[in-house]
């Protein structure tokens, strides 16, 4: 079994500074055509991504939750299957005492990736992790899998890349989806 492992803000959603509402949640272009696409080549689609809103006490562990079945419900009006979602709730400066430590499904680490790798068998070989951060490169990396950098959140510029080395670039989801095509 092969997966496309995607970030969620910057990549599948428009990045906002903290999003906290659903009237924030905002698809981005060409964004459910991808995902189509992925799930007709055969990839699982697999969402993850940090979450410390929940850490910092702005948002529910429920909330968060809420906000990703609507994610997926307006997905798949348009045809695009999200197999499953894994977040991190934790961050090592976190306001809730409960989510305060240095865990391994915070990205960079590749946490929650191991762990949907491990739940629906997939393999390293042929599956990608697309995200807009070097956090989410390094995830990918730390997975062992093929990764690419979308251009499609204003992250883009981070200098953290000076350092981190993708194996691909591209513009948007849509252009991610072309190079997995070609590479699959």
């Amino acid at each position: 079994m092969r997966a496309v492992f995607l970030d969620r803000d910057g990549v599948i959603n428009k990045e906002v500074d903290v999003l906290r509402r659903l009237s924030q949640l905002k698809i981005l272009p060409g964004v459910a055509k991808a995902i189509k696409q992925i799930n007709k080549l055969g990839f699982l689609t697999i969402i993850v991504t940090n979450q410390p809103v929940i850490a910092r006490g702005w948002l529910t562990e429920k909330q968060v939750e809420h906000i990703h079945d609507v994610l997926i419900k307006r997905l798949a009006k348009q045809g695009a299957k999200i197999d499953a979602i894994y977040y991190c709730p934790h961050h090592p400066n976190a306001n809730l005492k409960k989510y305060r430590k240095n865990c391994s499904c915070r990205k960079p680490k590749p946490g929650m990736i191991l762990k949907a790798m491990k739940k629906f068998g997939i393999s390293r070989r042929g599956s990608f992790m697309v995200g807009d951060h070097a956090w989410d490169i390094m995830a990918g990396k730390a997975a062992g899998l093929k990764t690419i950098f979308v251009k499609s959140s204003v992250r883009s510029n981070d200098p953290q890349f000076a350092h981190v080395k993708p194996n691909f670039v591209g513009k948007n989801l849509l252009n991610a989806v072309k190079i997995i095509s070609h590479e699959s």
